[in-house]
């Protein structure tokens, strides 16, 4: 069996202005960054502008297990399987991918890359998931220019007062030394940290601006500290602004690239859903929109973190909404929420598989209790399967009003994902929801996040620190309005990443409150969650290597 980087390596690539041409893009349009990679130029995005939309389609999933979804496997599969359906139907109708970029950090940690795998990837695969087009180092060189820029003014005589410095600087990889960090300057001593690059506020407010000059006001917005009477200080009061316009210039300009199957992929920008919220590019989602007639995207982790701040957030400040929903699970992941051990996944275990549908079936009722939505549920299919776990799946699924579907698209490709993509085609044309938001702009702060942790996750309270408490006290003077993002472990409904299945009655703990005035939402940590992860003990940078002919290997 060929491996994920084998099977990208032996794809014959198209050149990227024949990809782009599938979708009446000129090579005029393009910003190209070899044979297979380009950007979308301003100009192209600016023309599209009074172009209709097509249908956009979210991808979300259960809540991850070590066993593996395949969230983004399906996400490409779907849209290939799409363009397969129009060839076989003799439709004009296109598809297209819109996908986030993949951190460093997980790439050489624990997860892995984040094109897909099996016969269902975005190529290339390499470039994509190291250094791609440079957006990532652009986000953090920006971030810290910020960084720099505080620790200058206060070194030159700091006329703004600033007192309480509140900005980090941040890195693409997982170094859990850099967590806490204290910096020695004339004035003293300070503590500060790193967060990952993913989980920057640059990187957020990257992901929801519309054009240039939203992203520039947006970046002027941050709140980076406070002076001695407690007045907020604004990058736009370093004159910060425009400097980190320019470096993210063109980073913000969206990427495309191909699957394996030559349709194009919009991937561009990428916060972590389960410490950011997960989502990528506006500009790249609403540029898709007006170049296809499906759009398949996906929001990050499970559907209680990335389809909730997809849907609270991004829809909400970007005036999308769905058209159609999928969620993925898998028999082993299912399994594994019943309580089984990792070495029992291949094993059949109807019981165990019982016992764990309960994570599959409270995501689907809450996107259709509570955002008013019906959804699709893609069976990855693993070869370890049984028949009789399947049909238990199914018939567990349409008990809850919902459809299942076995896919194979790792194996087969997009022909592996057809009766899926017939089931979106379907369920578009004869969808009669109401899409709703889960709550309003008007509610408390702790009205939202209550509203998050009792109706998402199943929580009976929410407990705050005192330190959470009295930050809460304070942003609901000014900030009332704002979205909440909740920052929490992914692996669980609640904030115990050892809770498995759909835990009710729990506490969700909030220990920490972080404006991001530039993104316009304000961040609650809860839990052990962190902004800057850990290596595990044997890093996926290990099986990482470089033959003598320039061949990367070891790559997933």
């Amino acid at each position: 069996m060929l491996s994920d980087i084998e099977i990208a390596q032996a794809a014959r690539l198209k050149p990227i202005v024949e990809v782009a041409k599938t979708l009446n893009i000129s090579p005029e349009d393009l910003i190209p960054y070899g044979h297979y990679i380009a950007k979308l130029s301003p100009q192209l995005v600016k023309k599209l502008q009074d172009k209709p939309n097509g249908k956009l389609i979210l991808v979300t999933a259960i809540s991850p297990t070590p066993a593996g979804e395949g969230k983004t496997t399906t996400t490409i599969g779907l849209a290939d399987a799409l363009n397969q359906l129009s060839l076989q139907e003799k439709s004009a109708k296109k598809a297209i991918v819109c996908i986030r970029e993949p951190s460093l950090g997980p790439v050489f940690g624990l997860k892995g890359g984040a094109t897909g795998g099996g016969y269902a990837q975005v190529v290339p695969m390499e470039n994509i998931n190291l250094h791609f087009t440079g957006d990532f180092h652009a986000i953090t060189s920006a971030n810290n220019l910020l960084a720099a820029l505080i620790d200058n003014h206060i070194y030159q005589g700091n006329h703004l007062g600033i007192n309480d410095v509140t900005w980090r600087r941040c890195i693409d990889m997982n170094d859990r030394a850099l967590r806490n960090i204290s910096l020695t300057h004339e004035q003293g001593v300070s503590d500060t940290g790193f967060d990952i690059s993913v989980a920057s506020e640059v990187m957020a407010i990257f992901c929801l601006a519309e054009n240039l000059e939203d992203l520039k006001t947006r970046l002027g917005h941050i709140q980076v500290a406070t002076d001695m009477a407690g007045k907020p200080i604004l990058a736009s009061d370093l004159q910060a602004e425009g400097a980190m316009t320019a470096l993210l210039k063109d980073a913000f300009q969206p990427n495309l690239v191909q699957t394996l199957e030559h349709t194009p992929a919009l991937v561009h920008g990428g916060p972590f859903a389960n410490i950011a919220h997960g989502c990528n590019s506006v500009i790249a989602t609403k540029a898709a929109l007006k170049l296809a007639d499906y759009v398949v995207t996906e929001a990050g982790f499970g559907a209680d973190l990335g389809a909730e701040k997809f849907f609270n957030i991004k829809c909400r400040k970007a005036n999308l909404s769905p058209d159609a929903v999928v969620i993925v699970t898998t028999v082993r992941a299912l399994k594994y929420h019943g309580g089984a051990n990792l070495s029992e996944l291949n094993v059949e275990n109807k019981i165990l598989l019982i016992n764990g549908i309960n994570n599959l079936t409270k995501h689907i009722n809450n996107l259709h209790e509570h955002f008013g939505l019906r959804v699709l549920v893609a069976i990855n299919h693993f070869s370890q399967d049984t028949a009789a776990e399947i049909n238990a799946l199914k018939q567990s699924v349409e008990q809850h009003g919902a459809k299942a579907i076995v896919c194979e698209h790792w194996a087969k490709g997009g022909a592996g994902a057809v009766e899926l993509a017939k089931a979106v085609v379907e369920s578009i044309a004869q969808s009669k929801d109401q899409f709703k938001l889960l709550y309003h702009d008007d509610d408390s702060l702790l009205t939202k996040i209550e509203t998050i942790a009792t109706k998402i996750y199943g929580a009976s309270r929410v407990e705050l620190s005192e330190k959470a408490a009295q930050k809460l006290a304070k942003l609901s003077e000014h900030y009332a309005h704002f979205p909440i993002c909740i920052a929490k472990t992914q692996y669980s409904f609640s904030s115990d990443a050892d809770l498995r299945g759909a835990p009710t009655g729990h506490t969700l703990y909030v220990t920490d409150l972080r404006l991001s005035r530039g993104a316009g939402f304000i961040v609650a940590i809860c839990g052990k969650i962190m902004t800057m992860p850990g290596l595990p003990k044997i890093p996926a940078s290990t099986r990482i290597n470089v033959d003598v002919d320039g061949n990367i290997t070891g790559l997933s």
